[in-house]
């Protein structure tokens, strides 16, 4: 799936155990963990997914990252928006954290970790994430809108939570055929 030319890394999907592993903290900014943050830039580009959780290619680190253009939003309203304006992509999340989240919205998920597998879910429309950046600095932004989702969504892989685990039953069971390929062929 992947080309090696283009990324570093191979994307885990489901039924890799990996994925349900929780994260453990990153107590500080090395050359390794700046390296992991390049290559899976490159990754993610490479698979055009708007965030990847270090879970995802096989790692522990308590680290995420999320490149979700301004453009790519247009269902949430433009005064929402404004809040997303002042944070800078790509976004590199140490250690990040939901600290407050307000109001509801229902949306279509996807996830590289379920390829070609896309879900209505329900999420907070803004939340306030803490988390500690490249330089060791810790940083506080308030995101609304797909950026909020994209934030949730990643946060969700480093403590072991899935798409599967926010899909309702019936989604379950319509997609249960290829969930279960997907698990069988562990990649």
């Amino acid at each position: 799936m992947s080309d090696n030319n283009s990324c570093d890394f191979d994307i885990l999907t489901y039924g890799a155990a990996a994925l349900r592993c929780k994260s453990r903290p990153v107590e500080q900014v090395t050359a390794e963990i700046r390296e992991l943050v390049d290559k899976m830039l490159k990754t993610m580009y490479a698979h055009r997914g708007l965030g990847l959780a270090a879970e995802q290619v096989g790692r522990d680190e308590c680290l995420c990252i999320i490149d979700v253009p301004p453009d790519a939003d247009d269902s949430t309203p433009p005064e929402l928006l404004e809040k997303n304006a002042a944070i800078a992509m790509p976004l590199v999340l140490l250690n990040p954290r939901i600290v407050a989240d307000d109001g509801v919205q229902t949306g279509q998920e996807g996830c590289l970790s379920f390829p070609e597998i896309f879900v209505q879910v329900k999420r907070a429309m803004t939340v306030t994430v803490e988390y500690m950046d490249l330089d060791g600095q810790i940083c506080r932004i308030e995101a609304a809108g797909l950026l909020s989702r994209a934030l949730q969504h990643e946060i969700d892989h480093l403590n072991g939570v899935l798409l599967v685990d926010r899909m309702s039953p019936v989604q379950k069971v319509a997609l249960a055929g290829r969930l279960k390929r997907l698990k069988a062929r562990k990649s």
